[in-house]
């Protein structure tokens, strides 16, 4: 018998078939930032146990809209732009282990599979869904330019509903893209057994953060956001929010393995 491979699913005998190739990971890409306060108790109960609120602003929120070039070490992917290109949001809260604050992604939505295996490997609880933003432009009147007076759009969707939005206007440049999601990232990996009865084959925490990075100038401006009752996600559980601030930067950075902090030593038996 041959021997399988691939990172993921499927392995096969050449590792063609996979849903994801293998690491290190690059990505350049567009972020639309809006930090928000809530209830200290909203984010609080997003953390599972052995985590806790961190010290300073533990009501700080931040909802980022990106979109995403990526690709794997041979590059190959950016000659076929439809396994490079991708749309994500996710919503970061901050948290304390041990000691260390950390970015903690709560909740992420993805629009292409690839992205969404990859998070999942990472510890991003990914799910599919529909995501649009707008995009700046150099040339015409098409778009918005990088520059005070521009004005950005961006929506989150699911099963044909609503799930958020945001409006943001640039006012001017800033020295940084907020505070919230400024940590190494701190991520839950876990896969129910298959009994189904409650407990995991897999409870682990891990953590990441990339190399080569690479970021341009950071405009700042005042931002609007509105978290829609949804039936299928629980964002509006934030209640009433404060809005923070609003950023839009490109970033370009690269990822590679990550670390496990804790193991559950007997999943099973959870």
């Amino acid at each position: 018998m041959s021997e399988l491979k691939g990172l993921m699913y499927p392995r096969t005998p050449e590792g063609r078939a996979g849903i994801l190739p293998g690491p290190p990971w690059h990505y350049s890409g567009e972020m639309l930032t809006v930090e928000f306060r809530t209830d200290p108790e909203r984010v609080a109960e997003l953390l599972p146990p052995g985590l806790t609120l961190a010290e300073d602003d533990p009501g700080a929120v931040a909802i980022i809209w990106a979109e995403w070039q990526s690709c794997s070490d041979t590059f190959e992917e950016l000659l076929d732009p439809a396994r490079a290109q991708y749309k994500e949001v996710f919503v970061v809260i901050r948290c304390q282990h041990e000691g260390t604050t950390f970015s903690r992604s709560a909740y992420i939505w993805v629009d292409k599979d690839f992205a969404m295996a990859r998070g999942h490997i990472q510890g991003y609880p990914k799910k599919m869904s529909e995501i649009w933003m707008t995009r700046p432009v150099t040339v015409g009147r098409a778009g918005p330019r990088l520059e005070p007076g521009g004005r950005f759009g961006a929506t989150l969707s699911t099963w044909g509903r609503r799930i958020a939005e945001a409006r943001f206007t640039i006012t001017g440049e800033a020295d940084s893209a907020g505070f919230v999601n400024g940590h190494p990232m701190l991520h839950s990996r876990f896969m129910p057994a298959i009994e189904m009865d409650g407990r995991d084959s897999l409870d682990e925490l891990v953590t990441m953060s990339g190399f080569d990075h690479e970021v341009g100038p950071v405009y700042a401006g005042d931002a609007e956001l509105v978290l829609h009752d949804n039936p299928t996600e629980e964002l509006d559980r934030f209640g009433d929010i404060e809005i923070i601030g609003g950023y839009y930067r490109q970033v370009g950075t690269s990822m590679g393995p990550g670390t496990t902090v804790h193991a559950n030593p007997n999943p099973m038996a959870s």
